[in-house]
């Protein structure tokens, strides 16, 4: 009897670890919303050092939308939740552009930033960059392919200019 008991407390017990990451990830995501609030406007962006570069899409479709990358930040490879590297905005119709996610940047890792571990962007790449470590957290729409997958099926660059 303890011989069936122990291997069903084991099965019970790691039952629980997803709901307790996905509690931790939830925790970052809304820091992540509430110290970078202040660039739903883009002129704030623009007013700390971020500029834009063209609106990113994926090749098996969804988009990363308009980066508004703040240089100094990258090249400092300090890794703070309040100051991401990247600011990124989905164009609309309209020309207005709303704030969808961030992304933070270094070359230094591997990386992690509240408990989330950053993605290899290996060289050679598409931005013609040396290798580096990201992490993109929409933080202000819903990803279906994850919180910090790379590109959202719900954003387009179908209005960038």
């Amino acid at each position: 009897m303890i011989s069936k008991a122990i291997p069903l407390a084991a099965i019970l017990l790691l039952a629980g670890v997803p709901s307790i990451a996905a509690a931790k990830a939830g925790g970052f995501v809304s820091e992540v919303r509430q110290v970078n609030a202040r660039f739903v406007t883009v002129a704030q962006a623009v007013k700390e050092g971020y500029k834009p570069i063209p609106c990113t899409s994926g090749v098996e479709g969804g988009a990363m939308g308009i980066h508004y990358v703040n240089a100094d930040l990258i090249k400092d490879e300090v890794l703070d939740v309040g100051k991401p590297e990247a600011v990124m905005y989905e164009p609309d119709e309209n020309g207005r552009l709303h704030l969808v996610a961030v992304e933070y940047i270094t070359t230094k890792g591997p990386a992690n930033l509240g408990g989330q571990l950053f993605s290899l962007n290996s060289a050679p790449n598409r931005y013609g960059l040396p290798a580096f470590y990201e992490l993109h957290v929409w933080a202000w729409r819903d990803n279906p392919k994850g919180t910090f997958a790379d590109m959202n099926p719900r954003v387009s660059c179908d209005h960038a200019h």
